[in-house]
């Protein structure tokens, strides 16, 4: 019986707490239950990594890609790292990020995404990257889920909508917008917008995560939903529009709802996802509930992918204090969606 493709972790950037994360994720296999993942990266700096945080000497070793296949039996005795081909890797500090190390970084996006578009991986899981560093060195793109989206159409050949959702055990959330200053959130959040997020976060709540009916709740983007327009236009002239074509189509959608009262316990029950306009909108709400337990889902892609819900943590980085409980949550789910077959978006398929 052939083997599950193992996960695919990116080692994320070198400077932060990526590296022993994956060390310590790799420490805690057997009572976390991680599916066999194979780390991106370079295997000298995770050594130096685990070392300079005191996690001693982790066993780790070096593969190509032909040893992806056997990957899940040695797993159980070492960690493998795969490294990225015609990178030549520096050494850097922790707490230091370096743009030359930004190679590194985005081969190892690109290497994990090719290995699952060949079938050679069963899910991408991607360590914290450092979008500020990496801007200097020329990444173009504003961050990890706008990246994900050019490869998939590169290796897939798709036009895709990617739409990042947090997740943990009590909410979903996902925000319209993304990374733009909070000046330029009216201006971008049109009913286009709104419509196609929606439509992505219901086929995948229904295909990924097997939400026969999803119920999603709407929020306004101006306190109290707007009162009647009395407190901005958005929700008249945008939102309610947007949400009457959805229902329209036959989705289950709330809203617009005032973004005060959609997160408590008894508001939580009553919807599957909750879409905000914009970023601080969804992520406060979910990183107060569960900020080391959230996991980061891109929705909308041809394959899986997870992160941890939180940053590069340079400020500790080296120091052998970092939490490995949200990179352990978005490899336990990455390895349950993969093990479904539940990898294709309907919206990319």
């Amino acid at each position: 019986m052939a083997q599950t493709p193992p996960l695919a972790l990116t080692i994320g950037e070198p400077a932060g707490i990526g590296p022993e994360l994956a060390a310590m994720a790799w420490l805690a296999r057997r009572k976390a239950g991680i599916e066999p993942f194979v780390l991106i990266g370079d295997r000298a700096l995770v050594a130096e990594r685990a070392r300079t945080a005191g996690l001693g000497d982790v066993a780790l070793a070096d593969i190509d890609q032909t040893d992806l296949p056997g990957a899940g039996g040695l797993f159980a005795d070492a960690l493998p790292v795969l490294p990225v081909g015609g990178i030549d890797v520096v050494s850097v500090d922790p707490g230091k990020p370096d743009p030359v190390a930004a190679g590194l970084v985005t081969g190892a996006i690109e290497t994990a995404v090719r290995l699952v578009h060949e079938g050679a991986a069963g899910a991408v899981v991607t360590n914290p990257i450092q979008k500020e560093t990496l801007y200097v060195a020329g990444f173009a793109h504003p961050g990890h889920t706008e990246f994900l989206g050019e490869l998939a159409g590169r290796f897939w050949g798709v036009d895709v909508h990617p739409v990042m959702m947090l997740a943990c055990d009590t909410l979903r959330v996902v925000p319209v917008t993304v990374h733009i200053p909070l000046s330029e959130v009216p201006q971008h959040l049109t009913g286009e917008l709104i419509e196609r997020t929606i439509r992505v976060v219901a086929r995948d709540l229904k295909s990924r995560f097997g939400v026969t009916a999803p119920r999603i709740a709407v929020a306004g983007l101006n306190p109290h939903a707007g009162e009647g327009g009395t407190l901005g236009r958005e929700e008249t002239d945008v939102i309610v529009p947007a949400l009457a074509r959805l229902r329209a189509e036959g989705l289950d959608v709330a809203g617009p709802l005032p973004a005060d009262t959609m997160f408590h316990a008894a508001a939580r029950a009553r919807y599957d996802a909750a879409v905000c306009m914009y970023h601080d909108q969804a992520l406060v709400p979910i990183k107060t509930l569960a900020f080391d337990e959230g996991v980061n889902v891109t929705l909308g892609l041809p394959f899986i992918r997870t992160s941890p819900d939180h940053g590069t943590a340079l400020d500790i980085a080296g120091t052998g204090t970092a939490d490995p409980t949200s990179l352990i949550a978005a490899l336990r789910l990455a390895g349950k969606l993969a093990r479904t077959g539940s990898g294709a978006s309907a919206d990319a398929a």
